[in-house]
């Protein structure tokens, strides 16, 4: 048996309803396919997410952490870190197929 890291990341695109918790901590929660994680982060990584919410139109976020104690309908995320990517939209394709 070999030992291994699991890491889980978790995607979303807008900003969660947060409460502030000791040393101006932000908690909130996310529904994953009927699983709710819990996360906590330091007051500089809320405000990537929030930065991310005020200036960007479209923007996706990536929240990687590792499992942490199992609640009631899921389980804490644990030295949760975040990412923050504008998402630009789609450019439309103008030409016309078959025109050569």
């Amino acid at each position: 048996m070999i030992t291994g890291k699991l890491e889980l990341t978790i995607k979303i695109n807008e900003l969660p309803e947060a409460q502030t918790v000791e040393n101006n901590w932000q908690q909130f929660e996310i529904d994953c396919d009927g699983r709710i994680i819990t996360v906590t982060v330091k007051p500089k990584m809320w405000k990537k997410l929030t930065d991310a919410a005020n200036n960007y139109p479209q923007w996706v976020a990536a929240i990687s952490g590792k499992l942490g104690q199992q609640t009631e309908h899921g389980f804490v995320l644990i030295e949760p870190n975040i990412q923050v990517f504008e998402r630009k939209p789609k450019a439309e394709d103008t030409t016309t197929p078959g025109a050569a």
